[in-house]
């Protein structure tokens, strides 16, 4: 498990497949302070750390302490994901999460 916060961004990078480029342009930061969270030689502002844990599809507790959000809070997690870029949305993508919900077991 990764300990620190730029060891869990190195490795969601590298699992989602995701540049440090791509993630800086969506969190709204430089490259290079992209690279400085993951050596650990800064921390994200606030704002920054939920725009990164937003693009690599996880919560800002994890990223910070290492907690992995329990399933209750995945729920609320995703309904508040999904709330605040629904605007942003197409209609296919939200047709494709209502399958998904309502999709049988």
């Amino acid at each position: 498990m990764a300990d620190t916060l730029g060891e869990r961004i190195s490795a969601l990078l590298k699992s989602t497949g995701m540049q440090q480029q791509t993630l800086a342009k969506i969190a709204g930061v430089t490259e290079a302070s992209v690279s400085h969270y993951i050596k650990g030689d800064r921390i994200p502002r606030a704002n920054v750390l939920s725009r990164i844990a937003t693009a690599l599809n996880t919560t800002s507790d994890y990223l910070m302490n290492g907690n992995s959000p329990a399933s209750k809070n995945e729920i609320v997690y995703a309904t508040r994901l999904i709330a605040r870029n629904v605007h942003q949305m197409s209609k296919e993508e939200k047709i494709e999460i209502m399958s998904i919900l309502f999709e049988k077991e």
